[in-house]
């Protein structure tokens, strides 16, 4: 069970999250979004009780220079889902789950970030999934705390993923522009490169006061660049086999999503509804149909690797 299983919880949760923006611009009737945040969290329990039934290679993922970044997801997830969905109807419980899991992410970013210094790292494992238990894990949890009332804590996990963009944004574009090309496994990591961006936005969105500013436009524009050089992969892209590592493009997309749909409500351009309902027709397009053949590849026995099968005994050691 591999830990980047926690993408498909994940995109789910950026889908809502498209969903909920639009509701909150009049966009979309009620409902949708609360039907996609019970699917994430549901989702989010099964991969959890999949992966963490097996501490031993969980203990070895959480070593592993590739893995390790996804892990973090498994306490990312929830902080979300409790501002988007338990905030409304039941503010005290929202507020555990987010300080909880806020915790939880910064313990395991910490540690994750102290690894990887005492370790060192092998250049070429190096990909954009880096930024998740800091960059990501920060930012989510800065708008998930300024949702439930926390302003300041929002504050604090806003510097946190900020600067931790700024630090592992320049390793990991270094990696980029001077090592050989990923292998197919890693490729869709790539789309992530495009997530600090919006992602900040939305944190910043929620701090502010959802206003479009200075800040907001100069995220926005670094944001579109990451967006246009996503281009330039598509021939990898096209020759990727389907598999978990998919999900990569699904929350990644669902932040340029929902901070397309912040720019056109808040400013109000012709044809406002019919272009945010072209953004949230894509977006779900794009994370319905991944779910959807994820769903066919399971039911056919295709979607995980297979497991390293051990030769039989008397034959370890011949040719």
């Amino acid at each position: 069970m591999p830990p980047n299983i926690f993408g498909m919880p994940f995109g789910l949760t950026g889908l809502a999250q498209v969903w909920a923006i639009a509701e909150s611009f009049g966009v979309t009737p009620a409902g949708v979004t609360d039907a996609l945040l019970i699917l994430a969290a549901a989702v989010w329990v099964l991969c959890c009780l999949l992966y963490f039934s097996r501490p031993r290679d969980v203990r070895a993922d959480a070593l592993d220079n590739i893995g390790a970044p996804f892990i973090a997801l498994a306490f990312i997830i929830p902080m979300p889902l409790a501002a988007l969905g338990l905030q409304p109807r039941a503010h005290t419980a929202a507020v555990v789950v987010v300080d909880v899991f806020l915790t939880l992410t910064v313990l395991y970013g910490g540690w994750l970030t102290g690894q990887w210094i005492y370790g060192p790292v092998d250049a070429a494992k190096i990909h954009p999934g880096y930024f998740l238990p800091t960059v990501a894990g920060g930012l989510v949890a800065s708008a998930a705390a300024t949702a439930v009332g926390q302003r300041r804590l929002g504050e604090f996990m806003f510097g946190l993923g900020l600067i931790c963009w700024l630090v592992f944004g320049s390793v990991i574009m270094n990696r980029l522009f001077v090592n050989p090309w990923y292998p197919p496994p890693l490729v869709p990591t790539l789309a992530i490169e495009v997530a600090p961006a919006p992602v900040a936005n939305l944190a910043y969105f929620a701090l502010d006061g959802r206003r479009i500013d200075a800040f907001a436009a100069a995220l926005a524009g670094y944001g579109m660049l990451l967006v246009l050089a996503q281009f330039r992969f598509l021939p990898a892209y096209a020759r990727l086999r389907f598999g978990p590592p998919l999900w990569a493009f699904t929350f990644a997309y669902a932040a340029v999503a929902s901070v397309f749909l912040f720019w056109i409500n808040l400013g109000r351009p012709p044809g406002q509804r019919a272009l945010s309902w072209l953004v949230l027709g894509a977006i779900t397009l794009l994370v319905g149909g991944i779910a959807v053949r994820t769903v066919v590849a399971v039911a056919r026995g295709r979607y995980f690797p297979p497991r390293a099968t051990p030769p039989p005994a008397g034959v370890i050691g011949k040719a």
